[in-house]
C-alpha cells in the first residue's frame, strides 16, 4: 500500500529555490489539488516575475509567463476566452501582487472574475535582493530600509486580505500559512476550496500564503519558521475574510 505519492502536476525535478523556502510547499498542494480534482488536462497556470518565475518548470499543465504585476490580467483573458474548459489560476509574490500589480488583483476582485490566485506573502522582494515590499512589517530590516521599515516614510504594511474584503466582488478570501503540519493541511483545504470555487462557477478566490524568506531575511530556515509565528501572524492573522457561499448559508 502506497503511503506517499508525487503528485502528477508536480514535475520531478529540483526546484531553484534557497534552503527553507516555502514555495516548495505550495507548490506541492497547488499540484495535489489539481490532481485530487482531476484537471491537469484543463489547467493553465500563470507565472509572472518574482522568486515563482519559473514556476512553469515545476508544474505539470499549460503555463503561461506574464509581465510583472500583470497575471491577474492575463488570467482574465485566457478564462474570458473559454470560461468552460479551462482552469486559470496565478501564483504571485506579494511584491507582484501588492506592489506593480496591485492595480489587477483589485479590479480582477471587483468583477468577480473566476480565477483563482495564490499569493504568496513572505513580506519582503525576494529574486530582486531583499528589497522592502509592501507587506514588510513595520521595523523590518531591508536592503532599502536598512534601519528598519519607517511609517512617516513608507507607510504601513497592506493586508490584502483585508482589503479586498471591503470590495462587493470576490467570492473568497482566506488567509493561510505553512509553517507547521497543521498549518500545512489547513492550506490545502483553503487552496482546494478555492480552485473548487472556480469550477463551480463562483468567481474570485485568493489564497494569501504567509511565508518564510530565509535568505533574503537573514534567518536559518528554522528561525524563519518561528518568525512567522513570532512576528508575521500577529500583524497578518490568519482566516477567512470572505465567503459569500457560506454567508449566503448563513442568510439562510
Amino acid at each position: 500500500m502506497a503511503v506517499f505519492e508525487k503528485p502528477h502536476a508536480l514535475i520531478d525535478v529540483p526546484l531553484h529555490y534557497c534552503p527553507g523556502c516555502t514555495h516548495g510547499i505550495v507548490h506541492r498542494l497547488v499540484a495535489e489539488v489539481i490532481d485530487e480534482l482531476g484537471i491537469e488536462g484543463k489547467t493553465i497556470g500563470i507565472a509572472p516575475v518574482g522568486c515563482s518565475v519559473m514556476a512553469y518548470n515545476y508544474f505539470n499543465c499549460d503555463m503561461i509567463e506574464a509581465a510583472h504585476g500583470r497575471a491577474p490580467a492575463v488570467a482574465t483573458g485566457v478564462k474570458r476566452a473559454d470560461p468552460e474548459n479551462h482552469i486559470v489560476f496565478t501564483y504571485q509574490g506579494d511584491g507582484d501582487l501588492a506592489s506593480i500589480g496591485m492595480a489587477e488583483t483589485v479590479h480582477a476582485a471587483a468583477r468577480n472574475e473566476n480565477i483563482t490566485v495564490i499569493f504568496i506573502n513572505n513580506a519582503i522582494y525576494g529574486m530582486t535582493g531583499g528589497q522592502m515590499a509592501p507587506t514588510s512589517l513595520v521595523g523590518q530590516v531591508t536592503q532599502t530600509s536598512p534601519y528598519g521599515r519607517d511609517p512617516k516614510a513608507c507607510g504601513y504594511p497592506i493586508k490584502v486580505c483585508e482589503m479586498l474584503s471591503e470590495l462587493v466582488g470576490p467570492e473568497y478570501l482566506e488567509r493561510v500559512t505553512v509553517n507547521n503540519v497543521k498549518n500545512v493541511r489547513n492550506a490545502k483545504k483553503a487552496i482546494k476550496k478555492a480552485f473548487q470555487n472556480q469550477i463551480d462557477g463562483k468567481g474570485f478566490s485568493l489564497v494569501e500564503v504567509v511565508s518564510s524568506c530565509p535568505t533574503n531575511w537573514g534567518m536559518t530556515p528554522k528561525q524563519a519558521l518561528e518568525w512567522i509565528e513570532s512576528d508575521m501572524l500577529p500583524y497578518y492573522p490568519l482566516g477567512v475574510y470572505k465567503d459569500r457561499s457560506a454567508e449566503q448559508k448563513e442568510a439562510e
